[in-house]
């Protein structure tokens, strides 16, 4: 049986003053007015029965997501005591489905991810599962770059296809530097790395015992505590021993008898708030726009405010502009990755007055 494994464990810093502990990054309404998480199950439902979808996320996120998705339900998720990088988070959803079902296969996908073309997602999500059931192979879907993007990792592939829209992985390549990336895209050899992974809950274990086996032996722990009843606390002893690692470093890097589906499916990791402003649409001026805002002489900007607060931008152009209850943000467009830094250093504010 076929389940979407969805990773919604994370905060979003670099989507800071929007974004926080208690609104995460996949809870906001960047897009048609629904929160990200709900986007990714919507997208993969046509794939994947309703009850097959399982959502890996932290305690403290359960709530919050059931309160913005009133469809899920605690059989829907998968709880990870704490959060510990992707190869965990896929580690313990893959022991967790082998308790239901063995043959079980994953179509992993990270929660706040932003796809417009969803038939082509479709078909290309299709052409991994067949390859799967097919031959035990580990999929990843890859993206088509349309430029040279330093924030991607990328999959180097080889040309032949051995089936309709998949090919051989040659590598894997970290986010590289501009003059790299440019070189990539050169070579007509290079995808985008989309994060979204294809195999069998069997097959990914098989390779996190290989590559990560300090991984592999505290999910044997939680496997044992699943089968006596689920001890929490035991399952929380195996899983401060893990130290974080992501699936990419830890075994894609790594594994063998990789293929990459080929997509073109308008795919952007909505990474930070550059990326908001590159797929919303913009007005006659450039700019981006939600809420009471007012830009005069402003252009190629974005413009948020919330709770019917007016915020006026004059002068500017190529800003970010953000104002919440949680705080305000204005930052020129070409240094949003500093946003994150903004974040933590504002947690730390709030968290010494809560002492």
């Amino acid at each position: 049986m076929v389940y979407a494994v969805i990773m919604a464990g994370g905060i979003g810093t670099r989507f800071w003053p929007m974004s926080t502990p208690e609104r995460p990054k996949q809870l906001l309404r960047l897009f048609r007015d629904k929160p990200m998480i709900e986007l990714t199950i919507n997208r993969i439902s046509p794939l994947v029965a309703w009850e097959k979808i399982r959502i890996v996320t932290i305690p403290e996120q359960v709530k919050l997501m059931t309160e913005a998705v009133p469809r899920l339900s605690g059989k829907h998720f998968i709880v990870e005591p704490f959060a510990r990088n992707t190869a965990p988070c896929i580690g313990l959803a893959a022991v967790e489905l082998m308790q239901e079902d063995p043959d079980a296969i994953m179509v992993v996908l990270p929660a706040d991810h932003l796809i417009t073309e969803e038939q082509e997602f479709i078909k290309s999500v299709q052409r991994g599962i067949s390859m799967v059931q097919e031959t035990d192979a580990i999929v990843t879907l890859g993206i088509k770059p349309n430029r040279p993007e330093t924030g991607y990792g990328y999959i180097q592939y080889e040309r032949d296809e051995v089936q309709p829209g998949l090919h051989r992985v040659v590598t894997f390549a970290e986010k590289p530097n501009l003059e790299t990336a440019r070189r990539f895209i050169a070579t007509q050899e290079f995808l985008w790395n989309s994060g979204i992974f294809i195999w069998s809950a069997r097959r990914i274990l098989s390779e996190i015992e290989e590559y990560i086996p300090e991984l592999y032996a505290a999910l044997e722990d939680v496997q044992t505590a699943l089968e006596q009843g689920g001890d929490i606390i035991r399952i929380k002893r195996a899983y401060q021993s893990i130290k974080p690692i992501s699936i990419d470093y830890g075994v894609m890097e790594n594994a063998r008898n990789v293929y990459v589906a080929h997509g073109d499916f308008g795919w952007s990791d909505v990474g930070n708030w550059e990326e908001a402003y590159r797929m919303n649409e913009h007005d006659s001026s450039g700019n981006v726009k939600y809420g009471p805002v007012i830009g005069i002489d402003t252009e190629n900007s974005f413009l948020y405010s919330e709770d019917d607060r007016p915020l006026a931008v004059v002068g500017l152009s190529n800003v970010i502009a953000v104002d919440t209850a949680e705080g305000t943000l204005i930052c020129p467009r070409d240094r949003v990755q500093e946003v994150r830094q903004v974040a933590e250093e504002v947690f730390k504010l709030k968290n010494k007055k809560k002492r």
